[in-house]
């Protein structure tokens, strides 16, 4: 059997059996200062698949360059087949200033796929595409909720992708949701190019989640023996399975004036559920905030300040109550009862 070629990236030559972080020049800002795209680059000695993790596409959720730094310790990965691209900060600029987007204002997941002539958001998702997501057979991209908001351990998908329920499934989230596609999206353009792809979401922006973290990385490991890059041994298996949602809706501020949230992430709702009370300054009024539509709570607001209109509770619709109940506790067992409590040790 003739040896494996070695991985080409970025001008530098990564042999079987190697890894390597390799920076891709991005840009220079305006003080002349380098800024690269950093890929830590994996290349097994057996063939196989080549998957992507990226981080940080939104400077500000910071819960998947945790993720992806803990991935990168895993012991599993000594046992590669294939090749991983780790991308723990995509978008460097928005991670320095944490903020979610770029200098010029513009958010980098809508801007695929991007233009190697065109704005700097438009010139580094052309970049990311083009040396990433262009040469890999698989992807997972890794989100948080932005500031003042929190979201569930969910996997959201995209409609008519027929591999993509089983890989979620096997990434052992409690809440599946299949999330139509958006303009500018990474997971529009590698669609369009033909890599599937999963989204995970979970956290808040600028804060860590220990139970997010972990389910993240667990779930990548779980994807990646699926995908036969690992062996099974040590990958923990999903307690329960996921509940699959095919749509969600967002409960709002009915009023504005101070929030006071009685239902959590993970919780079950029937539409007319009382979810909180906006209250004014004053403490003379009380505004009750039902619930919209019925499902689970997989985001939320967090910020006690709100205005009318602002979005407070992301209720996905689900099947069964119980099923969506025995996922999210399911998931809590196994975070828990696993002995990983050391935040380097891996699931």
């Amino acid at each position: 059997m003739p040896s494996r070629l070695p991985l080409e990236l970025g001008g530098k030559t990564v042999a079987p059996g190697e890894r390597m972080t390799i920076d891709i020049p991005v840009s220079v800002m305006s003080d002349h200062t380098p800024v690269a795209l950093s890929v830590h680059a994996l290349h097994g000695k057996q063939p196989g698949p080549t998957l992507f993790v990226s981080a940080a596409v939104h400077g500000d959720e910071i819960i998947g360059v945790e993720i992806v730094r803990r991935l990168l310790r895993a012991p599993q990965l000594s046992r590669l087949r294939g090749t991983l691209l780790a991308i723990p900060i995509v978008n460097t600029f928005g991670f320095l200033l944490h903020s979610r987007y770029l200098p010029d204002r513009r958010d980098l997941n809508r801007c695929f796929p991007g233009s190697a002539r065109g704005s700097l958001a438009a010139r580094l998702a052309q970049k990311f595409l083009t040396e990433v997501v262009s040469r890999s057979d698989f992807g997972i991209d890794l989100h948080s909720a932005a500031i003042h908001r929190e979201n569930l351990p969910q996997v959201r998908i995209s409609p008519g992708r027929p591999r993509l329920p089983a890989f979620a499934k096997a990434f052992g989230a409690p809440v599946v949701l299949t999330s139509p596609l958006r303009d500018g999206s990474l997971r529009g353009a590698a669609a369009e190019i033909g890599v599937d792809m999963l989204l995970y979401e979970a956290g808040e922006g600028l804060r860590f989640d220990e139970a997010a973290v972990r389910a993240g990385v667990s779930g990548i490991l779980r994807v990646m023996r699926e995908l036969e890059m690992i062996p099974a041994k040590g990958v923990s298996k999903p307690r329960v399975a996921p509940v699959m949602c095919s749509g969600s809706s967002w409960t709002r501020a009915p009023v504005g004036g101070l929030f006071r949230a009685f239902r959590s992430t993970g919780e079950t709702v029937v539409a007319g559920d009382v979810m909180g009370v906006v209250s004014d300054p004053f403490g003379d009024i009380d505004t009750e905030v039902r619930a919209a539509s019925s499902g689970v709570v997989v985001g939320r607001a967090t910020f006690p300040v709100v205005n009318e209109g602002d979005a407070l509770f992301h209720v996905a619709a689900i099947p069964s109550a119980d099923a969506a109940d025995a996922a999210v506790d399911g998931l809590a067992r196994q975070l828990t009862e696993d002995p990983m409590f050391d935040e380097d040790e891996i699931i």
